[in-house]
């Protein structure tokens, strides 16, 4: 299971929009977008989550399928609260830093690809890198990071 907070629906919608074009030109499955709080473990159905403020930094790409192109946020205060929070509830532990990160694209993409498709999110929706929102509800998913087609992932 992975712990994902989920922008308002008008933010949502935009994203989904962005997403549905960068898919259509890039490829790779259809996901819902979101922040992961805690990546995939095993979990209990039950948490709450005090909402937060999320800004985007900056549009970036990773360097791995589930990274592929990505809206870095800011990690204030509040959002590395809300993932350390989550991760302590639920006995978490990672061997890497928290980077919160909304993927707009997953995909096994070259680099020039994957700059490509970055550029191309900053075209599509030219505010979308300096866009704010309020964090005020979360979902707990099932997801099997090896199905890449991401058909057995479903919201619990």
């Amino acid at each position: 299971y992975s712990v994902w907070a989920l922008p308002p629906a008008e933010v949502r919608d935009r994203l989904k929009r962005l997403m549905s074009s960068l898919r259509a030109e890039f490829g790779g499955p259809a996901f819902e977008p979101h922040i992961t709080v805690v990546g995939a473990t095993r979990l209990s159905r039950d948490d709450a989550l005090r909402p937060y403020s999320a800004r985007v930094a900056a549009i970036s790409r990773g360097s791995f399928f589930y990274q592929c192109v990505f809206l870095l946020l800011d990690p204030s205060p509040q959002v590395m609260e809300a993932s350390a929070h989550c991760c302590g509830h639920f006995g978490y532990q990672s061997s890497t830093t928290y980077m919160p990160h909304l993927s707009l694209l997953y995909g096994d993409l070259s680099d020039e690809e994957k700059e490509r498709a970055r550029k191309r999110a900053e075209e599509l929706d030219e505010g979308i890198a300096a866009l704010s929102f309020e964090v005020s509800s979360i979902a707990l998913y099932k997801t099997d990071t090896e199905d890449k087609s991401l058909e057995s992932w479903e919201m619990v």
